[in-house]
């Protein structure tokens, strides 16, 4: 964990599992699949923009 005087150039994060329907799953790892990324990055970016515009 960083001090409030050091630099931290990693983000920390954390292991977080949840279960998906299938089909949506599929779609995830297409969606990844046809733009060169992980399924990771893009429930990542998906969850971060509804959260976003949840304010």
């Amino acid at each position: 964990m960083a001090t409030p005087n050091s630099i931290n150039t990693q983000k920390e994060c954390i292991d977080f599992n949840f279960k998906i329907p299938c089909e949506l799953a599929d779609r995830v790892q297409n969606y990844a699949n046809e733009n060169n990324t992980t399924p990771t990055n893009v429930v990542i970016e998906a969850l971060d923009t509804f959260m976003r515009r949840a304010k």
